[in-house]
């Protein structure tokens, strides 16, 4: 073996360690020296050399004293959660979120916008561009404390080249977002499918902490997810892996975005609400919506119809029903599939609770395989409305914490 290689070897075990240690001390919160050495197995000289070159990086920090097990009380270590930031976008069907965060994923600045009508590629670039701008001119954090950008966006992406392969909500195609972010800022640039970073946000940051198997729906314009097995997203062979929303459910169903038919999302998805809702107010049912919008029905939204359900009213609390019973429907075939662990609902329609949650659970409760398979959790997402942008963030996160090496 040459010497180089050797070199090359040993840099790349010593970088796996740092990556390693790093990782421990932010699961942890704080944690001392010789507990680093016996959660990582690494023994404790070298613990003791990486932790002296975070520590003169700046990016971690001695806290507070912990509790003497016999002898001296060991010192804490932290990570220094401002030594660097990074950049989150969540680029959904009508609007792009971005936030600025530290490496605890605390959000400083936040920004959102909303998008033109008509996009192409280049306005859409643009409009990112644009935004990311925004949020520095916002801050006094200096370029080089910056480690990369993140970007969730809704469709299918090519996650290893970073490229937004179609984008159903804005009907293009082959949109370069790595290369064109990263031409124009000079930071790295990790992009990802809106449900598998909103499934990696939960589990880094919400919901799905310290849980092997876990799936995380977002369930909005469209309806994704994301599948965490191991620790690791799956993303199949042609990443691909999550499209829940194209489940077909109704082979003589209407036809969907994807030019299928019967998709799940054709019947349960937030756009969805506000057809079942004006479908029976065409049949004359009374209901509070009509109350509120009168002749303006371009005013109903999924929003409006959980507020109406709120105030009691008896077709909004239907309509939200039925559409938690199909996801149910949805849910119940991915646990006799995957068998997760847990089950995390987020997106736009999450916001109206239990009165999405519950029907959900009814089916699964009645229709899943094993007494096991029917207790599984299904809760909603912690991060909520920011949970695809947090997952943005991770991205990044994991790329400085837990590098994949093939």
């Amino acid at each position: 073996m040459s010497s180089s290689h050797v070199t090359g070897s040993f840099q790349l075990m010593k970088s796996l360690n740092r990556s390693v240690i790093l990782n421990t001390i932010r699961q942890y919160g704080q944690i001392s020296r010789a507990d680093i050495a016996k959660k990582t197995k690494l023994t404790p000289p070298t613990v003791t050399n990486i932790v002296g070159e975070l520590l003169e990086a700046g990016l971690v920090r001695e806290s507070e004293v912990g509790e003497s097990k016999g002898g001296r009380k060991p010192i804490l270590l932290t990570i220094a959660s401002k030594h660097s930031f990074i950049i989150g976008l969540d680029v959904g069907g009508h609007h792009v979120r971005a936030i600025l965060t530290d490496l605890n994923a605390e959000i400083e600045i936040q920004q959102t916008v909303e998008l033109p009508s008509r996009l192409d590629k280049e306005i859409l670039l643009q409009n990112l561009v644009s935004i990311i701008g925004k949020l520095l001119a916002e801050t006094s954090i200096p370029k080089e404390k910056l480690l990369g950008i993140g970007v969730g966006m809704h469709g299918i992406v090519n996650y290893q080249k970073g490229v937004s392969v179609f984008a159903p909500n804005f009907n293009l195609t082959d949109i370069p977002i790595k290369e064109h972010l990263e031409d124009h800022f000079s930071l790295p640039t990790y992009v990802e499918n809106d449900a598998r970073a909103l499934a990696l946000g939960e589990a880094w940051f919400g919901n799905g902490r310290d849980i092997d198997n876990v799936i995380c729906i977002n369930v909005g314009t469209g309806i994704g997810a994301g599948i965490i097995l191991n620790h690791e997203l799956f993303h199949g062979e042609n990443g691909i892996a999550g499209e829940f929303g194209h489940m077909i459910v109704d082979l003589n169903g209407k036809k969907c975005t994807c030019g299928s038919y019967g998709c799940l999302q054709t019947i349960a998805s937030g756009g969805m609400l506000r057809e079942h809702a004006l479908k029976e107010i065409a049949l004359g049912r009374k209901t509070k919506i009509i109350e509120k919008v009168g002749a303006q029905t371009d005013l109903i939204t999924g929003s409006l119809i959980h507020q109406c359900a709120l105030e009691g009213d008896n077709l909004s609390i239907q309509v939200l029903e039925e559409t938690g019973r199909y996801l149910g429907v949805g849910v119940t075939n991915l646990i006799n599939l995957m068998n997760p662990n847990r089950i995390i609902i987020g997106g736009g329609v999450s916001k109206a609770g239990d009165f999405i949650l519950e029907p959900i659970r009814e089916v699964v409760k009645h229709r899943a395989l094993t007494p096991k398979a029917r207790e599984t959790e299904i809760v909603i997402s912690k991060l909520g409305e920011y949970g695809t942008v947090i997952g943005a963030i991770t991205l990044v996160l994991k790329n400085i914490f837990s590098p994949h090496v093939s």
